[in-house]
């Protein structure tokens, strides 16, 4: 009796969950470049940022408010809502060495809207977003998400050592708050537990955005 139960629990479990994930792929998102309108989303931004890092286990470089301000100001950031007006997810762009190259960073959805496909829009948003704002430059990005590699992977991005990213110094300083910033400096800066990836204009165009670029 207690097995069957406890089958019957799971099975409405799974049918709930089942049911929430249908529902979230029906939802409508809304993708655009960010600016200074949005400001407003800004702490729940950091805050959904700095929990789901504690929750993964996985290091996260801090990123203060007043950073993502100016570049939702400069128009270097991408914002998704749902079509009632939630903040679903938002993601970030920087450049370094006077344009040379950019990273994609801070990919974040909401919580109730992962699982739903929005993460890779995102990504393929801010991927758009670098291309335009800097079609030359040398796009990077460091993650220790399986998730996000991929995702990286399907864009034509390539797995390299951190030789092969920026030198800027600022970059690097930003790592100083993430908490494996120990084991970076222990391998002099040469690797740590991110995954270095990046996208070469000159050697290589992606396959989903071949026709655009």
């Amino acid at each position: 009796m207690k097995n069957q139960v406890n089958t019957l629990e799971c099975s409405v479990k799974e049918t709930l969950l089942q049911s929430n994930h249908e529902r979230n792929d029906l939802i409508d998102f809304t993708i655009e470049v960010a600016n200074a309108n949005h400001i407003f989303w800004i702490k729940e931004i950091c805050d959904v940022t700095l929990s789901s890092a504690i929750a993964r286990g996985t290091g996260i470089s801090g990123r203060s408010s007043k950073s993502l301000e100016e570049k939702m100001k400069k128009g270097e950031a991408i914002i998704a809502f749902t079509s009632d007006g939630r903040w679903a997810g938002f993601s970030f762009i920087s450049s370094w060495e006077n344009g040379r190259y950019v990273s994609n960073s801070g990919l974040i959805v909401a919580p109730e809207f992962r699982h739903t496909g929005l993460a890779r829009k995102i990504k393929r948003k801010i991927f758009w977003l670098s291309r335009q704002k800097y079609p030359d430059a040398i796009i990077f990005s460091l993650t220790t998400g399986l998730a996000v590699m991929k995702m990286n992977h399907e864009l034509g991005f390539e797995p390299v050592t951190y030789s092969e990213l920026t030198n800027d110094k600022v970059f690097w300083e930003d790592c100083k708050s993430c908490v494996n910033c120990p084991v970076l400096k222990s391998k002099q800066g040469k690797n740590c537990l991110c995954t270095a990836m990046r996208y070469d204009p000159k050697h290589q165009v992606s396959g989903i955005f071949k026709s655009k670029f």
